[in-house]
Parts: structure tokens; C-alpha cells; sequence
């Protein structure tokens, strides 16, 4: 499969001495802020996806990172601030507009076609098929015919990457809950995505299968190109995938860096989770 192609998405980020040097960011969040009534629920919070990165988004609970996680999502629209995707303004978009955008999100439940095939579930992704409009089928039927092979060659190249084959005709609604995790995984494949938003990707999938899950996270980014950001609240997982990992608390950012330095830091440590194990 084909590298992702980067974008233009240009912000800036300190180095050790204090500098301002160039960052690449895909998601740039610029004080945001959200308030459910009288419930700051993310207050003037900014921070940035890397291009490339696998970056992790932790915090006690009530923090505020799933809020703004759906709020980079186009989940939620913020009350105030600015959410920046590949250099362009994408505020209040709706999620269907930052799909065709290259912003692809999985969810802590799997949301497949449950009566429809593995393989039938990927060749669901990719959007305006010529085959979807009648006029294509009775006029242009080679043109359907030709598309329709480009997407499940496309589809079975998925599945082969991600180790299904022996589920790509099994029904979607019969697989395992980490069978359906890697598929729900397979379908961002289908599309040129610039980021992934992971949530919850632990959810319900057990020990082999996630070790499966995460390990095709690493080929997806490590050799294909991909962009992650993850919200998760298993932190051996976290620890595994993801550097840097952006600390929240009382909906702002209030750290960032490799988890062995979260882990270490013990005013975070003790001031936000509790114990020396830090709870997202």
C-alpha cells in the first residue's frame, strides 16, 4: 500500500533550550474551551497531533479529554477557540465533512455492519461509487464493474495486512469483539486518511487479540504512514504505542512527553491520579 501523502499543516513547538522550532501538526487545537452550563468542561486547552506521531490523550476522570476529543472529532462545537487540521480551520465541521477531509475516527463500541461480510464492510468505505448511482449501472456498467474490482482488491489487501482472511467472509456481526476492533481498524484503511482517532481502541478485546491490535497500529504507522490520536485508558497500552502522551486535567493540558517522564513525574502522579499508577 501506498505512503500517505503529507499535508501543509505547519505549527511550532519549544525544544530543550527554549527555541521555537518547526512542527509539523496535523490537529492543531488552539484554546479551546467548552462549558455545559454552569461546567467548564475544557478550559482554553491547546495542543498538537505531530504528523507521523502516535500521540496519547490520558487524564483523570472529568478531565475533559473525551470532550475534546469529540470536540476535534465534530462531535461537539466548542464555545470558544479553534481546531486546525492539516492548516485549515475545521471548527464545527460535522464528522462527515472531516471524513471526506481524511479525519477518520474509530469508537470504544465497533460500529460494523453486523449482516454484512468482513470483506463486505470494507468495500462499504470508500465513498461516491460509481455502483451507487443507478444511472452508472445501467449506462456505464464497465465503469461500476472496474471500481467495484479497484475497491475489493483494495479490500482484500486490507484484510491480508490485518491477518482476517479467515473471517473475511464471516458475517461482521458474528466476530469476536477484538475481531471487530481490527476491522473497524481495516476500514480507516480503505481511505486516504491524514489522522486516526482512537477511542478506547482496548475496549472489550481480549489480551492475544489486543496485543494483534496494537501491533498493527505500529505497521499502520511505522509503514504506511499513518497518524494516530488515541484516548485510552489501558496505560500498558498507552506506554506501548504512544509518544509523546499529552496529560489533561480540569480540562486543561497540563503535561507532555514520553510516558516514562509521565510515569516518573510524582506531583502529577499524585496531585491528579491518586497512586504512583496513573488512571486515565
Amino acid at each position: 500500500m501506498a505512503r500517505i501523502n503529507p499535508g501543509l499543516g505547519q505549527g511550532f513547538s519549544g525544544n530543550q533550550d527554549g527555541l521555537l522550532v518547526s512542527f509539523d501538526a496535523v490537529i492543531d487545537v488552539r484554546n479551546v474551551t467548552k462549558r455545559f452550563g454552569g461546567l467548564t468542561a475544557v478550559d482554553n486547552c491547546s495542543l498538537q497531533v505531530g504528523r507521523g506521531s502516535i500521540t496519547g490523550l490520558i487524564g483523570p476522570n472529568g478531565a475533559g479529554k473525551s470532550t475534546l476529543f469529540n470536540i476535534v472529532a465534530g462531535n461537539i462545537v466548542p464555545d470558544h477557540g479553534q481546531i486546525m487540521f492539516d492548516g485549515a480551520d475545521v471548527t464545527g465541521l460535522a464528522p462527515h465533512q472531516l471524513f471526506r477531509a481524511g479525519m477518520l475516527r474509530t469508537f470504544q463500541i465497533a460500529h460494523e455492519f453486523s449482516h454484512m461480510t468482513a470483506l463486505e464492510n470494507l468495500m462499504m468505505v470508500p465513498g461516491d461509487q460509481p455502483g451507487e448511482h443507478l444511472s452508472n449501472v445501467w449506462f456505464r456498467p464497465h465503469r461500476a464493474r472496474s471500481r467495484e474490482t479497484e475497491v475489493r482488491k483494495k479490500a482484500l489487501d486490507v484484510i491480508d495486512f490485518l491477518k482476517l482472511g479467515h473471517v473475511r467472509n464471516e458475517l461482521a456481526g458474528n466476530l469476536s469483539g477484538g475481531q471487530k476492533k481490527l476491522l473497524e481498524l481495516g476500514r480507516t484503511m480503505m481511505v486516504d486518511a491524514k489522522i486516526v482517532l482512537l477511542d478506547e481502541v482496548a475496549a472489550g478485546v481480549n489480551k492475544t487479540l489486543l496485543q494483534d491490535l496494537a501491533g498493527n497500529i505500529e505497521r499502520m504507522n511505522r509503514e504506511l504512514g499513518y497518524t494516530f490520536f488515541v484516548i485510552e485508558h489501558d496505560m500498558d497500552l498507552i506506554g506501548r504505542l504512544c509518544d509523546p502522551v499529552i496529560v489533561m486535567a480540569q480540562g486543561e493540558k497540563i503535561a507532555e512527553g514520553p510516558m516514562s517522564e509521565i510515569r516518573a513525574n510524582e506531583a502529577i502522579v499524585e496531585a491528579y491520579f491518586g497512586s504512583p499508577v496513573v488512571e486515565a
